[in-house]
C-alpha cells in the first residue's frame, strides 16, 4: 500500500503567455503551472515531494481556502479542453490524457464534499507530526521552518474542527465504529512534558555541526510552543472530539448510507479501478478469484502434509509459534534481510533496474496498533531522499513469517519501490507524470510484482508460497467484502467472517483490513482489479509473441508509461506489441 497520495496538480498560468505559444509549449505550460500551484497550495505535497520551500506552513484547510481551490481546478479543466489535443505528439497526447483523466475526477468528486470528512482512524491532524519523517532537519533553517509548523497547529486545529462540525451538520460523516480508535490517537498529543511530545522528536537528533548554543535555543522554543500552543489545540480537539463529534458519527458503516452516497460508491470504484465495472461485476469477479486461489491453498495444505482441512489450516498458520518472531527488533531485522535477499534477483526478471535506493523503517509506535501491516513511502523527485518501506512491529506475534516475501515483494522491491523510481526516472516526461499514482496501476503492479517471485527463484519454501497464496487471496477477499459491505448491505462482522474464511491472515489483520475498507471505500479493489488487467497483457503478449515473448522485456514495457489508467496501459501493450512482431 501506497501511503502518501499525490494531489490533483494546480495553477493557472499567465493566458497572453499560453496562447501566444504552439500547442505542445502550451501543455507544458500549463503542466507548469498546475505543478507550481498543487506545491504552493500544499505544503505538505511540497514537502513529501523534496521540496523545501514550503516546509514552514500547512495547507489551508479553510472553507473559504478549499472552495477556492476547487475553483481553481475548474478553471484549470477548461483551459486543458482549450488545448487541441489533435495537434499534440503521441507522447503529448498521452500527458494530455492523463491529466484531463486526473483533474475531470478531480471536479466530478467536489460535490461530495469530501472535505467534511478531515478525520480518519488512519490519520488527519491527530498524526500531524508523521509529516517528519519525510523531513531533511540538517539545518538550523530545517529546525526553524518546523516551529513555524508548530506554531500553526491551533489554526489548522480550529479549521479541522469547522470542518468537523460542517459535515455533522450535513450528516457527512464517518462511521462511529472507525471514529471510536480516534481519541486514544489524539490522546498521544496531551503530554505534561514537551520532550514527550511527537512533535519534539525531531529536536532530539539535531546534528552536532549545528552550534551547541543553537541547539539549546532551538529545544527551548519547541518545548515553549508545544507546551502553550500545540498541546492546549489538541486539548480543544479532544473535547470537542470526544463530547460533540463522536456521539454524532453515523451507526452505519456502508458508503451508500451517505448523502448521495450509492452515486458516490460508484464514482469511487470508477476512479479506483479506471474501469467502467459495476460492483455487481466486480463482486462476482472477486467470488470467482476466491474460489481459484482456494484450489491453490489446497495443493500446497496437502504438499507439507497437513491432514486437516483448509480452515484448520488457517489456524495453524496463525497460530503455531514457529511462524513468528518474539521481539519487534528480530522482526524488523528479517525484513531487512528479505529485502537484501530480493535484490540480487531482479536481473532475471528486468532489463531496466532503477537508481533509487530504499531502506526499512519501522511503522511510528503512535499510529502501528491502527494501521495496516506494511507501507510505502516514496522518495523525493530530484532523488535527494531514498524511498521507505514502513513495516508493522506492533504486536510480533501477529506478523507471521510464511507472510514476509510476498509483503516485502509488493511493498519494496520489484513492488512499490521499482515502480515509483522507474516513474521518476522517465525522461522527458513532466512532473506530474513522473509522480503521478493511478492506484489500479500502482497497487495492480505491486500485486503482480509479488507473483515474480516465482520467476525470481524466491518462493522456494512451500510456507512462503503459501503467503504468496494468502496475499492473492486477500486481494480477491477485498473484492467481495468491499462491495458487500458498500453496495449490498453486509455487516462489519459478516465481512470479517468471510476474510477469516478464506485467508490465513491474523484476526488482528483482518479488523484493521475491514476498517480501512469502511473507512475508504473503492480504493480495496484497485488491487486485484490491475493485477488482472497486467496478467492478461502479459499472456496476450504470450500469444502473440510466442518464441519472441521475453519477460523481462514485456515487464520494462508496463513500467515505461509510469502511472497510467489501465486503458491507456492496454493501449501501450497493444502497440509494443505490434512493434515487437513488426521486427520479427
Amino acid at each position: 500500500m501506497l501511503r502518501f497520495l499525490s494531489v490533483i496538480f494546480l495553477a493557472l498560468a499567465p493566458m497572453a503567455l499560453v496562447h501566444a505559444q504552439d500547442p505542445g509549449s502550451r501543455l507544458q505550460s500549463f503542466f507548469d503551472a498546475q505543478w507550481e500551484r498543487s506545491m504552493r497550495q500544499s505544503p505538505e505535497s511540497a514537502s513529501y515531494r523534496g521540496d523545501a520551500r514550503f516546509n514552514d506552513r500547512w495547507s489551508d484547510m479553510g472553507i473559504e481556502a478549499i472552495e477556492a481551490r476547487q475553483k481553481a481546478d475548474r478553471d484549470a479543466l477548461v483551459q486543458l479542453r482549450g488545448i487541441d489535443r489533435s495537434a499534440l505528439k503521441p507522447a503529448e497526447q498521452l500527458n494530455y490524457d492523463v491529466f484531463l483523466w486526473q483533474l475531470e475526477g478531480s471536479v466530478e468528486r467536489q460535490k461530495y464534499f469530501e472535505y467534511l470528512r478531515p478525520i480518519s482512524q488512519r490519520g488527519g491532524i491527530q498524526n500531524q507530526e508523521g509529516i517528519a519523517e519525510v523531513l531533511p532537519f540538517k539545518t538550523v533553517q530545517d529546525y526553524r521552518d518546523w516551529l513555524a509548523r508548530l506554531r500553526g497547529i491551533p489554526v489548522l486545529v480550529d479549521q479541522n474542527i469547522a470542518l468537523l462540525q460542517a459535515g455533522a451538520t450535513a450528516g457527512n460523516t464517518p462511521p462511529r465504529v472507525l471514529m471510536q480508535r480516534v481519541p486514544a490517537q489524539i490522546k498521544a498529543q496531551l503530554v505534561d512534558d514537551p520532550t514527550a511530545s511527537p512533535f519534539y522528536r525531531p529536536l532530539t537528533r539535531i546534528p552536532e555541526t549545528i552550534p551547541l548554543n543553537e541547539r539549546n535555543r532551538l529545544q527551548a522554543e519547541a518545548r515553549q510552543i508545544i507546551s502553550g500552543q500545540v498541546v492546549p489545540a489538541y486539548r480543544k480537539l479532544s473535547a470537542y472530539f470526544v463530547d460533540e463529534y463522536l456521539p454524532g458519527t453515523r451507526e452505519t458503516i456502508a458508503a451508500a448510507d451517505m448523502p448521495d452516497g450509492r452515486a458516490y460508491y460508484d464514482f469511487l470504484a470508477a476512479q479506483f479501478t479506471t474501469t467502467n465495472l459495476s460492483a455487481d461485476q466486480i463482486h462476482g469477479i472477486g467470488l470467482k478469484e476466491v474460489a481459484r486461489i482456494r484450489g491453490e491453498m489446497e495443493k500446497v495444505r496437502k504438499e507439507v502434509g497437513f491432514n486437516g482441512d483448509l480452515a484448520q489450516f488457517f489456524q495453524y498458520l496463525r497460530s503455531d509459534p514457529k511462524f513468528y518472531y518474539q521481539t519487534p527488533e528480530a522482526l524488523l531485522e528479517a525484513y531487512q534481510a528479505m529485502s537484501k535477499r530480493i535484490d540480487p534477483e531482479l536481473v532475471k526478471v528486468f532489463r531496466t533496474i532503477p537508481r533509487l535506493p530504499y531502506g526499512v523503517r519501522a511503522i511510528p509506535d503512535n499510529i502501528a496498533p491502527d494501521t495496516t501491516t506494511a507501507y510505502y513511502q516514496p522518495g523525493a523527485v530530484d532523488g535527494s531522499r531514498a524511498g521507505y518501506y514502513y513495516v508493522n512491529l506492533y504486536k510480533p506475534e501477529v506478523r507471521p513469517k510464511w507472510e514476509m516475501m510476498a509483503l516485502s515483494l509488493h511493498e519494496a522491491m520489484p513492488g512499490h519501490h521499482f515502480q515509483f523510481a522507474r516513474a521518476q526516472e522517465l525522461p522527458e516526461a513532466p512532473l506530474f507524470r513522473r509522480v503521478g499514482y493511478f492506484t489500479s496501476y500502482g497497487e495492480g503492479w505491486a500485486l503482480y510484482a509479488e507473483s515474480l517471485g516465482y520467476e525470481m527463484g524466491l518462493y522456494d519454501d512451500p510456507y512462503d508460497r503459501m503467503g504468496q497464496l494468502a496475499y492473492d487471496m486477500w486481494r480477491a477477499v477485498r473484492l467481495v467484502v468491499d462491495t458487500g459491505i458498500h453496495s449490498k448491505g453486509w455487516s462489519r462482522q459478516q465481512a470479517i467472517d468471510y476474510f477469516m474464511a478464506n485467508a490465513p491472515k491474523t484476526e488482528q489483520d483482518v479488523v484493521n483490513e475491514i476498517d480501512r475498507y469502511i473507512g475508504w471505500p473503492g480504493q480495496a479493489l484497485a488491487y486485484k482489479i490491475g493485477q488482472l488487467r497486467i496478467l492478461e497483457l502479459r499472456a496476450r503478449a504470450e500469444r502473440e509473441l510466442g518464441a519472441g515473448f521475453d519477460l523481462r522485456d514485456f515487464n520494462d514495457a508496463v513500467l515505461e508509461t509510469g502511472s497510467v489508467p489501465l486503458e491507456a496501459l492496454e493501449k501501450h501493450i497493444d502497440t509494443w506489441i505490434k512493434d515487437r512482431k513488426a521486427k520479427t
